[in-house]
Formats: structure tokens, C-alpha cells, sequence
């Protein structure tokens, strides 16, 4: 029986953050169950043509989930356990982000068997706040991880950033003070990264140098394993036993199915996308036409895939497994890919052992140069 991951995609918001190239929209409550009725015909239409397959991990994300009524959440995770075979030690995740987040809703999605929470914090400075565009303050995601508790959610996960305009050294390293005090299970802790046509181009000058943003990451890094979080991945810290399994998943090259306009899936070596717009998403299943929702941005041979595999095993600390290639690939890592190990090994980027290859600490720093050899 194939193993496999869910993800979908909410793309409603009530304001795009200046960093953000997800598709997201506003849209009025009507457009909003039109989306969801859409939404269900189509995992329910997979779902009937998905044979022999166990769903481990649901990952709802965004836009912002939690900014639409959690009635819609809780349809889509029935329609999900009416139309695939779940695994017992499902782990369902959904994205919060505070100022949409009511006692109610965190209930209903405990209730819906919803396990791990990720809240969308990125920093405990208000200003800094303001500056990206969220629209919240550091007060109003406190209200938001303390209702998360007392309704009784115990896995979650706070969303840090560094590399943010005007943020300093003791900025990061306040927030992070801030966010170990809270004892989450899990922190995230990513780069800002500016993407074309988005709000935050027009801040550039305001971010931090290189060297600057090297420094916070190492800070929040010694901090983060000091207070007893185990790095398992570039960005990722978890306490023992609550890593991420639908992260972990992808980046060991797992398939993964994506509902939802602009949701993306992997499966059979080939990576496809819905349309990134709400209202040809709906348009093209309502007429039945289905095939021109559907976009196809690779189908990978065997050689893109063994490289594919090797970039994200890459991303964890653990590395890439060689007896895990060699049972999925049918031959040896080291030889098959001889002068790119070579050429990482003389520069310090990489170790190898007996069992894995892995990032070394200068590897984790410039792992961009690591992935130009796989790409």
C-alpha cells in the first residue's frame, strides 16, 4: 500500500503580508463556501479514482486557515476520512495565524482530530511586525498560544524569522528568549526571502547584511539547542518526538497529494499544481473540466529524481541514507554521483561516513551551494 501525504491549501486571508507569494485572496463568505463546495468534490473525486494508498500526515495551510469559519475545516477533514484510508497515528497540522484565531475554533479543531498547530508569529517586536505586514502584535499571538493550551492542543509550533528589516542581533535573540519561555514543542526559524513583486522589494535597503543575518541564525541556533530543541532540519527545532512528520516526509521525497487552488502535489515522479485562482478553480469544476485546473511543472526520469533525493535529504541533519538510495535507486550514491561529492568534500561543505551523507556546519551556512549541484 502507497504512503501519502495530504495538503490543503485555504488561500483566504484577511491581508497579505509584504513577504508573501502564496496565492491568497479576501473574499466575501459566498465566494468562500463556493471554494469549499468545490473543495470537497475534489478529494471526494480523488478519492474514489486513489487505489491502495494510506494517508500518514494532512497539512492545512495558507493563506491564513484560521481566517476562514471553522465549519469549512472541519467539512474538509470528514470528507478526507470518508474518501481515504487513514493511518492510526494521523498527524493533521493547520496554520494559525493570531487575530483570527477564536476558543471556538481551536476546539473545533481539536474536535475534528486536528493534533499539531503552527502559529505564524515571526517576531516579538511589534514594529517589526508592522513593518511585513501581519496583522497582529506580539500581545495578540500570547492570546492566541494561550487559548491553543487551555483547549488542550499540546504540539505546537511557533514560526520565527530573521533577515527582517531593522531587526538587529538583540532583536532575534529577545524574540527567541520570548519564545523558549513559552516551552512550544516545535519552532521553526526561517530567512526572510525576498520574492520578486511582492510589498517587502521596496525595503531591501533595510535588511540585514549577510553576515548580520549568519550571526542571527547562529544565535538562535545555540539558543534554541541550549533549551533542549534538537535541530532536525536546516530551519526546524523540535523537542524529542515532535518533528514534523509531513516536512520530514516531503523532504525524503515522499508523495503528497494538494486540493485546493494553487495547491501543489508529487506523485509518480511528476509535480503538478491546481490554478492559482479561485474562480477558474471553481469555473473548471463546475464545467467538468477538471484537466484544465491541472498544470504540469515536471515529470522527473530517474536521474532527476536520484538528484531530487539527494538535494532534500540534504535540508535534514541526519543526511542522506545510502542504504535508502541504494534500496530506491539501485545503485551506489558515491559512485553515481562521484565528482559532485568530491567537489563538496574538498570545499568543506559536506561529510560522509559509512551510512549517510550530510551537511557540515559550513554546509548548513551555504547550503545554496550544495543544492547548484543537484539542480
Amino acid at each position: 500500500m502507497k504512503e501519502l501525504g495530504i495538503y490543503i491549501h485555504i488561500p483566504f486571508c484577511k491581508q497579505k503580508c509584504y513577504y508573501c507569494d502564496f496565492y491568497s485572496a479576501c473574499e466575501n463568505e459566498e465566494k468562500q463556501a463556493e471554494y469549499f463546495d468545490v473543495l470537497k468534490k475534489e478529494i471526494e473525486d480523488v478519492g474514489k479514482s486513489t487505489e491502495n494508498v494510506l494517508v500518514k500526515t494532512i497539512y492545512i495551510g495558507g493563506g491564513t486557515p484560521s481566517f476562514v469559519d471553522s465549519k469549512y475545516i472541519v467539512e474538509i477533514i470528514n470528507k478526507i476520512k470518508d474518501n481515504f484510508l487513514l493511518d492510526k497515528e494521523l498527524e493533521i497540522t493547520i496554520e494559525v495565524n493570531p487575530g483570527t484565531v477564536t476558543k471556538q475554533k481551536l476546539q473545533d479543531y481539536l474536535e475534528a482530530g486536528i493534533n499539531r498547530l503552527s502559529i505564524g508569529m515571526q517576531s516579538s517586536k511589534n514594529e517589526i511586525l508592522k513593518k511585513i505586514g501581519r496583522i497582529h502584535t506580539w500581545e495578540e499571538f500570547l492570546e492566541c498560544f494561550s487559548l491553543a493550551r487551555k483547549v488542550g492542543l499540546n504540539n505546537i509550533n511557533i514560526d520565527c524569522m530573521i533577515g527582517l528589516p531593522k531587526q538587529s542581533l538583540a532583536d532575534v535573540e529577545e524574540t527567541i528568549n520570548k519564545v523558549i519561555e513559552l516551552k512550544p514543542e516545535h519552532i521553526s526559524m526561517y530567512s526572510l526571502i525576498v520574492e520578486e513583486n511582492t510589498p517587502i522589494e521596496k525595503l531591501i535597503d533595510e535588511l540585514p547584511d549577510e553576515e548580520t543575518e549568519r550571526k542571527m541564525y547562529h544565535i538562535a541556533k545555540k539558543m534554541l539547542e541550549k533549551a533542549g530543541f534538537l535541530q532536525y532540519e536546516i530551519s526546524n527545532f523540535a523537542k524529542k518526538g515532535f518533528e514534523s512528520n509531513h516536512n520530514l516526509d516531503c523532504w525524503h521525497q515522499k508523495e503528497y497529494i494538494g486540493f485546493g487552488a494553487g495547491a501543489h502535489s508529487y506523485t509518480d515522479g511528476c509535480r503538478y499544481s491546481n490554478i492559482a485562482n479561485i474562480d477558474e478553480y471553481i469555473k473548471c469544476y463546475r464545467e467538468n473540466r477538471i484537466e484544465d485546473s491541472i498544470e504540469i511543472h515536471e515529470k522527473q526520469d530517474k536521474t532527476s529524481m536520484a538528484k531530487e533525493f539527494i538535494l532534500l535529504s540534504l535540508r535534514t541533519i541526519k543526511g542522506c541514507s545510502k542504504k535508502e538510495f541504494y534500496n530506491i535507486f539501485g545503485y551506489d550514491i558515491e559512485k553515481g554521483f562521484l565528482n559532485e561529492f568530491e567537489k563538496l568534500t574538498k570545499v568543506g561543505l559536506i561529510h560522509i561516513d559509512n551510512d549517510s551523507i550530510s551537511l557540515t556546519e559550513k554546509g548548513l551556512d551555504l547550503a545554496n551551494l550544495v543544492w547548484e549541484e543537484f539542480v
